[in-house]
């Protein structure tokens, strides 16, 4: 498959298959290791599902994939699948990428070098003061700047730098406003920086989403300056994610007696780099924005063929594979080494189970029992 662009058919199975019930990146990138296309794969999932244990498993139609493909032109955006020469490389490379996105705008910003500024909704003056400097400091030295469009420092972030370049990663769909009072902003950013969502048009942000939204905030990016969080708060999430990601992760200090500055306290107590202008930012990402994360050497994010094991063997297996299993995560790897089984087996076994809504994963590579 070229990297350059998919066939409206490929693009439309893909839809198709990341759309079903139980199918998350890493599930979409087993189907296609192990059956080589995603029209084969979807050809397959029913019978996975029951082997697994479900009666049904609704798959989109056709008709339903080539609704939202319209609609997503209508909003003027596109859709991406990872792979294409235009889904940003930084994210492609992280685990349990979007197998596809919805932009709208310009997308050779997130090959530039990303930076995510994210922070408190109910920012103090002195917080957005700081994060409108920031991120018009990074800007003016050649770095897009990567936030949620959220209020507070999300909403400063993101005009600081829409004369230089900025990235909205959306909660819902790429056609909804969201908050209502960044309708203006979200317009301009379309049209000036790059729009980015992983759910379907038309779904509005539920609470739900907005980790997903974080993990892409965190993936886009070399690095996540927090400026103000309080210590339960999305802008953790995304610093959590960032370091899973292996990204840098920086914040600014701030009084013990204001909470909004505790969670970025406690993230300089844990190793985070304490920084107080976009000069240090700069420095510290400078050395990953001119190595080999920012220009991989191959952009073919394909995930590697697997053999489809014989289905004795799966038959022969289910059992001991669902014994080692439970509530409690563990990680695949783990499975594989107590289970003596090749990957392909044990993955089958996996997707059996997640497609039958009786499997769950977890970040890390880790896996449990609904």
């Amino acid at each position: 498959m070229s990297d350059k662009t998919f066939p409206r058919s490929e693009l439309l199975d893909r839809l198709r298959l990341i759309r079903t019930d139980s199918v998350g990146p890493v599930a979409f990138d087993h189907l296609l290791g192990l059956y080589g296309s995603a029209g084969a794969a979807l050809d397959a999932m029913p019978g996975l599902a029951r082997k697994g244990g479900a009666r049904t498993l609704r798959i989109p139609t056709r008709a339903d994939a080539e609704r939202e493909l319209a609609a997503i032109e209508r909003a003027g955006a596109r859709l991406l699948a990872r792979g294409m020469a235009d889904y940003p490389r930084l994210l492609a490379a992280t685990e349990g990428a979007p197998p596809l996105i919805t932009v709208k705008g310009h997308p050779l910003l997130a090959a530039r070098p990303t930076v995510a500024l994210v922070g408190a909704r109910n920012a103090s003056a002195a917080g957005q003061r700081l994060a409108r400097e920031i991120a018009g400091d990074l800007g003016r030295v050649g770095f897009t700047v990567v936030s949620g469009l959220a209020r507070g420092i999300d909403g400063v972030a993101h005009q600081a730098a829409l004369s230089t370049g900025t990235i909205a990663v959306v909660a819902g769909g790429i056609d909804i406003v969201y908050p209502p009072e960044h309708e203006a902003l979200q317009a301009r950013i379309a049209a000036e920086g790059l729009l980015v969502a992983e759910m379907p048009v038309g779904t509005q942000p539920q609470a739900r989403h907005f980790p997903r939204r974080n993990r892409l905030i965190s993936g886009l990016s070399l690095g996540v300056v927090v400026v103000e969080a309080a210590l339960k708060s999305g802008s953790l999430i995304t610093a959590r994610f960032a370091l899973e990601q292996g990204r840098e992760v920086m914040a600014a200090p701030g009084s013990p007696l204001d909470p909004r500055a505790r969670g970025g306290n406690d993230l300089i107590r844990q190793g985070a780099r304490l920084i107080e202008s976009g000069a240090e930012v700069a420095e510290i990402l400078r050395p990953m924005a001119e190595g080999p994360l920012a220009e991989p050497e191959s952009r073919d994010y394909r995930p590697p063929a697997l053999t489809l094991p014989d289905e004795g063997e799966i038959a022969a297996n289910r059992a001991l594979v669902f014994e080692l299993l439970s509530p409690v995560p563990v990680a695949v790897d783990e499975l594989l080494r107590q289970a003596e089984l090749t990957p392909p087996v044990v993955f089958t076994i996996l997707l059996e189970l997640e497609l039958a809504g009786r499997l769950q994963r977890h970040a890390g590579g880790r896996v449990s029992l609904i």
